[in-house]
């Protein structure tokens, strides 16, 4: 006999807020969010879920969305679910929860998305000294492709993955996340160096009722405050998996996930039809609505079996993933290297995340060469099945990082030749993405070798 369809547990209606959703949604990490619906292990289920501003990004002319974006609801997450074996017994503190992504895509007739970066006051990203500006290019969905009218003469296969996905901290854990955050955020300024180089975000987004929605607990029960006070921001990975950004999640993936609560409390958002790894514009992959179809497994007692803590007590675990079998190939790769020496020719000790910046620097400026604007690369390298790689981080003082592109998305040939760049009717300097102005007075870096 054929399996059933896929249970529906968590429905989005598009036209309603995510406050407004039959099981409604929660964009924080905390062990009392009650559980939407009960799951039972190895049952296939179908988790449906709104993009992570929860519709406030429109498919319009105009990048002011962008710029004006609420960062303090990040992100709207579909959930949690309470998984149970077959007995009823419900996974428990210690255990593992195998998850299992059998289909995936985005929500019938919502087969758009976008990929945009925030404005310097306001959100910031991992280039945002050189990109103050909010940016925008809205992303077409044909079955496995995407193209963009903002950033022509691209075109690739998608491939989608949940931005989040996770299991309820322990009352313990969360507290342990918000003293570790809260002290980085007390002391970073002054013993970090790291943001002189990135001028980037503040250190860590500690809890804060503003924007908060908590599923089940309204704003007008008495534990609301209290709980939106405790609960930990979704932005960051941590122990319970969550934000990880791990392009590669797509169909056939499985995720060992530790469980800290009763029920493992399982959620899970932030839907990517594509991203390159870093998702360096922060807002960086093609973000969008979308479906998961998934099973789970409870492996019982597994943290203790599988996860060896690297901390000080036994809840510092991380997850575990399995790549599934289904993604595009490409055979050729254009690669752009970075060293950890930052645009002012300072010297960084083995310092991978300068050295990235640089990589991706280097991979902006050339294809600029080939009648992109650098916005419209920023934007293409956030979100195109790009490769990084941690080359070297043993060799001082300098550590090496890559950028691989395939060479397959482009209608033209990006490679180096002898002779002048190639200049043709492919190349479209406009349309332009979408794009605000910067008002703001933050210092910007500029590269010296071309003043």
């Amino acid at each position: 006999m054929a399996p059933p369809t896929p249970r529906l547990v968590v429905p989005i209606d598009l036209k309603k807020k995510p406050w407004e959703q039959e099981q409604p949604l929660h964009n924080r990490w905390h062990p009392h969010i009650p559980p939407v619906a009960e799951v039972k292990e190895h049952e296939m289920m179908r988790v449906e879920m709104v993009d992570w501003t929860g519709g406030a990004i429109k498919d319009d002319g105009s990048a002011a969305d962008v710029k004006f974006i609420d960062l303090s609801i990040t992100h709207y997450m579909s959930g949690p679910l309470r998984v149970v074996d077959a007995d009823g017994k419900p996974a428990s503190p210690g255990d593992i929860l195998a998850v299992e992504i059998c289909n995936l895509g985005p929500l019938p007739g919502d087969e758009w998305g976008y990929t945009a970066t925030f404005d310097r006051e306001n959100g910031g990203g991992f280039l945002t000294d050189h990109f103050p500006r909010a940016t925008k290019a809205i992303w077409y969905f044909e079955g496995i492709y995407a193209y963009s009218p903002h950033i022509p003469g691209v075109r690739f296969p998608g491939l989608t993955h949940p931005g989040i996905i996770g299991t309820a901290p322990s009352m313990e854990l969360l507290e342990i996340w918000n003293e570790r955050e809260k002290h980085l955020v007390d002391t970073g300024l002054e013993s970090l160096k790291l943001c002189e180089v990135l001028h980037t975000r503040p250190l860590a987004n500690l809890p804060m009722p503003n924007g908060c929605l908590l599923g089940k607990i309204g704003r007008e029960t008495p534990e609301w405050e209290k709980i939106a006070r405790e609960a930990a921001r979704t932005i960051p990975g941590r122990e319970n998996g969550g934000n990880c950004d791990i392009k590669n999640l797509s169909r056939g993936s499985k995720v060992y996930l530790p469980v800290f609560v009763e029920g493992a409390n399982f959620s899970t958002g932030d839907m990517h039809f594509s991203q390159g790894d870093g998702e360096v514009s922060f807002c960086g992959a093609i973000e969008m609505s979308g479906f998961l179809e998934l099973k789970c497994e409870i492996i019982r007692g597994g943290m203790e079996k599988y996860l060896t803590p690297m901390g000080p007590t036994k809840l510092h675990v991380n997850p575990i993933f399995e790549i599934g079998p289904v993604e595009p190939r490409f055979s050729e790769w254009l690669v752009f290297e970075g060293i950890s020496v930052d645009e002012r020719g300072k010297q960084h000790f083995l310092d991978a995340t300068v050295a990235y910046k640089r990589a991706v620097l280097n991979a902006i400026d050339y294809l600029t060469k080939f009648g992109y604007s650098k916005e419209q690369v920023y934007l293409l390298l956030s979100c195109c099945p790009c490769e990084g790689r941690l080359s070297g981080i043993v060799d001082a003082p300098n550590a090496v990082a890559t950028l691989s592109i395939p060479i397959a998305i482009f209608d033209q040939d990006i490679r180096p030749k002898s002779g002048k760049v190639p200049v043709g009717p492919r190349i479209v300097r406009r349309p332009d993405i979408l794009k605000c102005t910067y008002d703001g007075e933050l210092p910007t870096t500029r590269n010296l070798s071309l003043e």
